[in-house]
């Protein structure tokens, strides 16, 4: 009896390393622990077929009444933008200020270990609130406005800048603050001139980046009577009945939202790499300024 010849691929299968059981045992067990909780979540939320299926058709209907938008009432809409802006600029500001003096505090290679772990804690109670509860809280001491909204964006930008700047601090290279110190520097020298240079750029970074975050925030917040164009949208759905001018306060919001981030995203490119950005908006504000000459002839001069 002649044993088959074996094509060259099954020669090499005979060759081939078997996998180890422990991978592919790793594979299942984390594959079940994604799955598992996924399935879980569906039926703890009673999401039925029938619902996702009624969905497309629920949403057409909603942006079939908003479209086309009245602009009739633009001069509130801007009105209402600006308080939004207005909203999200305070808390970022408010963020920045008591979140970067808590950042050194909770960086553990700067403070100690009675500062530092009490420090993020602290910061951490504060993230554990989203804007909108906390804007309900403070609805009771200070009232219905936007004032509101600017505190409760104001203090959770505090826990997160300050959870982002620390963890920015405790990466910065040691070699300046050694250096400093074996020159008999002090503490503050070392942390004003070994650390804040170093780390400062990517910190600003992050303080633009909250402020894109805190424009959307401020815009939910009008959902409980925290101002911004939030609580245009909300007076035109939920009281009027107003479709089309939700709608135009809905377009003017995503327009605005579109063109922070994306003047916001070329500034943080500019401050952390060196470089201009290559986006589509900083190419026509160039090309309107004339302000766009290469890097060495800016060197040169």
């Amino acid at each position: 009896m002649t044993v088959p010849d074996l094509t060259p691929d099954q020669q090499m299968e005979q060759f081939r390393p078997k996998e180890p059981l422990a991978p592919r045992i790793i594979r299942w067990v984390v594959g079940i622990a994604i799955v598992v909780p996924f399935i879980w979540a569906v039926i703890g939320l009673e999401i039925s077929p029938e619902r996702v299926w009624r969905a497309p058709a629920e949403m057409w209907t909603l942006l079939s009444g908003m479209f086309p938008p009245d602009f009739d009432n633009s001069g509130r809409i801007v009105a209402k933008l600006l308080e939004s802006i207005y909203i999200a600029w305070i808390g970022t500001m408010m963020g920045a200020v008591f979140s970067f003096p808590l950042s050194f505090m909770a960086a553990t290679n700067v403070a100690p270990r009675w500062m530092s772990i009490p420090t993020r804690a602290f910061l951490s109670a504060i993230r554990a609130f989203p804007e909108l509860i906390l804007a309900v809280i403070l609805i009771v001491p200070f009232g219905l406005g936007p004032f509101t909204g600017a505190l409760a964006i104001g203090l959770h930008s505090i826990g997160t800048l300050g959870k982002l700047s620390s963890e920015v601090i405790e990466g910065v290279d040691d070699g300046p603050i050694e250096a400093i110190g074996s020159a008999g520097g002090t503490l503050a020298l070392q942390m004003r001139y070994g650390i804040v240079p170093q780390a400062m750029p990517t910190i600003v970074a992050y303080w633009l980046y909250r402020f894109e975050i805190n424009i959307r925030a401020s815009a939910v917040l009008g959902l409980v009577g925290a101002g911004g164009i939030g609580a245009e949208i909300v007076a035109r759905l939920s009281f009027r009945a107003d479709w089309p001018k939700a709608g135009a306060a809905l377009l003017a919001t995503i327009g605005v939202v579109l063109v922070v981030d994306a003047v916001s995203s070329s500034i943080r490119r500019r401050i952390i790499t060196g470089q201009p950005s290559t986006s589509l908006v900083s190419k026509g504000m160039v090309a309107l300024t004339g302000a766009g000459r290469p890097p060495s002839t800016e060197l040169e001069t």
